[in-house]
């Protein structure tokens, strides 16, 4: 039976309200599946089939739309699988970080309409800390620290990115590690992001760097947090990213500052700007 909606709903509220470009709804399965719009399924993704091509056919038509030109094959699926993942592991890790909950959600209990920046949700189970009231709710499983519950974290992630990733994959033309070091970037960067939103950014880092300290199979590196120093000494937090979006192979002068091939100087440059504005 799926778990009852109260488990997750109030981190999932949250969210939307932090960020409202994400609408996160739970559903029973006498709801049906998700009806009109652009919805799909991730099990869809997984397969990677029609409804992969479908999907895949939206970042292709946006590029050549917003920039002019057509992106490689390989860059587009990096971009579609970026534009899937990044939400997605906020399903996990927000009400990991708001009320220490982790749900487990396979791919055939996930949809996905990225037109409307919602998602619905069907979550089998949930673990929780032993003294959290929600351990009496159908579906908790009480895990008895804060480490057991990391791990909850990293096996929960895990369970559903790894299908998508081998539906991704081959069109990346990635394989194993640099696929993982994708999802251990949108799993730290995503939560970075709404926690930042939530004005909680410094605790955010904190956790990750407990989440993803290295060594953490399959996740690739850790956290990787660091800080640099702006032109006026002020300290500037950064992280060196796993991966690389291929986002220079459209526009080889623009890329983000926690990108790989960003040099710290241009790094400083980047984050002084955004913290101006």
């Amino acid at each position: 039976m799926p778990l009852l909606a109260s488990a997750v709903a109030e981190a999932y509220a949250r969210l939307t309200e932090a960020f409202p470009g994400l609408t996160v709804t739970e559903s029973h399965p006498a709801d049906g599946t998700p009806q009109g719009g652009a919805w799909v399924q991730a099990a869809a993704l997984a397969e990677g089939g029609p409804g992969l091509e479908a999907f895949l056919a939206w970042d292709e038509a946006q590029v050549l739309r917003d920039y002019g030109t057509r992106a490689r094959p390989d860059v587009v699926a990096s971009f579609g699988l970026h534009r899937y993942a990044w939400p997605a592991c906020l399903l996990f890790t927000v009400p990991w970080f708001l009320h220490r909950r982790v749900p487990r959600l396979p791919v055939t209990h996930v949809w996905y309409d990225r037109a409307a920046g919602r998602m619905t949700v069907r979550p089998v189970s949930f673990a929780c800390l032993p003294h959290d009231p929600a351990a009496t709710l159908p579906g908790a499983r009480v895990v008895p620290d804060e480490e057991a519950l990391r791990a909850e974290v990293r096996a929960a992630v895990a369970e559903h990115l790894d299908p998508v990733l081998t539906g991704f994959g081959p069109r990346m033309r990635r394989r194993g590690r640099a696929l993982w070091g994708m999802a251990t970037d949108e799993v730290v960067e995503g939560l970075w992001y709404v926690a930042h939103l939530l004005g909680e950014q410094e605790r955010a880092r904190h956790e990750l760097e407990l989440l993803l300290p290295g060594a953490t199979r399959p996740y690739v590196g850790s956290a990787a947090f660091r800080e640099l120093t702006g032109p006026d000494g002020e300290a500037l937090p950064t992280r060196d990213r796993a991966s690389c979006c291929m986002f220079y192979t459209v526009r080889p002068e623009d890329t983000c500052a926690t990108c790989p091939r960003t040099c710290d100087a241009d790094r400083i440059t980047k984050l002084t700007a955004t913290a101006a504005a």
